[in-house]
């Protein structure tokens, strides 16, 4: 070895690292960048994912270029008590599933990036004595995560505090991980609006609610769908999969809205937009940190430990972005959003804040430290 840059060192001894998690993308987009990040620091490396079947990463993984494997495995329902008797048997089974996947593919390691299929996952790896890496996005730790903490070899964190989760010893401050194309993105205003079929001269408002949609948030553009006319603002909307069928029937005609259930190219959104309306997820501040865009978070208020008003108020706290509770975006949403659009000044002052948060590198530092870690 001696001689050896450490990258000729992992490049001569390709490792094989599974990554478990997903549910949404918060959690999918961010396993993905760090997967890349891995293969490009160190090429030989072996990446398979693990995720849940019937969940988004089934199809958004292998687009990616990647394996996955689902496990029969579901999250406890808060909404349905009922629905929740077989999950006992789900997570046996789940287990067993496992105990197969590190028999034939024989991990150096395991990186959990959240969401109920990394749970078993890192349990099983941990059991086995392999080191084992959590990823954690938002800034109240989840229940899984906080149970898997004692003992990861690493924990990468994207907020201040966590300590109050996890042992103060394992932890790194790196942020979230940002898919390049948003990252790097050298897109002009003119062509995402363009790409959209929209007009350059307008004011643009993205709207996005996570991939099956944001009830309160869509609710409230639709109760107020002439308002953007009215104001002279247009529309690029992100209904996601819920009712899409009734916005899109609402939005019919109106040259001044674009409506999708999926945007597939966010650079071209983000791009395009002067605004945004967004959930608060952890990856989506993340990006929108990274894009630079002024935002009005609306919070899902069921998040587990209601994470997202945490992460949403992080920012509001600092000048960064505005909130709108959900409870009252029908009311507030639309009348705060036509304010801020006839604001440059305000606009300006949201952007700068808002980008001096921005971390754009955090699946290279993540990706280094775990390949530092598993060759020694």
């Amino acid at each position: 070895m001696e001689g050896k840059t450490e990258k000729e060192i992992f490049q001569s001894q390709g490792k094989r690292i599974i990554i478990a998690g997903g549910g949404t993308g918060g959690h999918i987009f961010p396993a993905i960048a760090i997967a890349n990040a891995l293969k490009q620091q160190a090429p030989e490396t072996d990446i398979l994912f693990v995720g849940a079947m019937g969940k988004m990463e089934m199809e958004k993984v292998p687009q990616a270029g990647y394996r996955i494997i689902g496990l029969t495995i579901a999250g406890f329902n808060r909404k349905s008590l009922q629905k929740n008797i077989l999950l006992p048997l789900k997570l046996i089974r789940s287990f067993w599933q496992v105990k197969k996947i590190f028999q034939d593919f024989s991990p150096d390691a395991v990186i959990g990036v959240g969401g109920y299929s990394s749970f078993p996952v890192l349990r099983f790896a941990q059991a086995k004595g392999i080191p084992s890496f959590i990823h954690e996005s938002n800034s109240f730790a989840g229940k899984s995560n906080q149970l898997l903490g004692n003992k990861a070899s690493a924990i990468f964190v994207a907020s201040d505090g966590m300590e109050k989760f996890f042992p103060k010893e394992k932890l790194l401050k790196t942020g979230n991980p940002v898919r390049k194309n948003i990252a790097q993105s050298t897109l002009s205003r003119a062509e995402g609006i363009h790409f959209f079929g929209l007009n350059e001269q307008k004011k643009t408002i993205l709207a996005v609610g996570g991939s099956l949609g944001a009830k309160s948030i869509n609710d409230a553009l639709l109760l107020h769908i002439d308002a953007w006319e009215q104001n002279d603002l247009q529309l690029i909307w992100q209904t996601g999969k819920t009712d899409a069928g009734l916005y899109q029937t609402a939005a019919r005609g109106k040259q001044n809205i674009w409506v999708g259930t999926f945007i597939e190219h966010m650079e071209m959104a983000y791009a395009a937009a002067d605004i945004v309306i967004s959930r608060a997820g952890a990856m989506a501040v993340t990006e929108l940190c990274v894009a630079g865009k002024p935002a009005v978070f609306v919070p899902y208020p069921h998040a587990a430990e209601d994470h997202q008003t945490f992460n949403a108020l992080s920012l509001v706290r600092q000048d960064a972005a505005l909130m709108v509770k959900d409870n009252e975006a029908k009311e507030k949403l639309l009348p705060t959003v036509i304010e801020l659009a006839g604001d440059e000044k305000r606009q300006m002052e949201l952007k700068q804040k808002i980008q001096s948060l921005a971390i754009s590198n955090a699946d290279e530092v993540i990706a280094a430290e775990i390949l530092k870690k598993i060759h020694g």
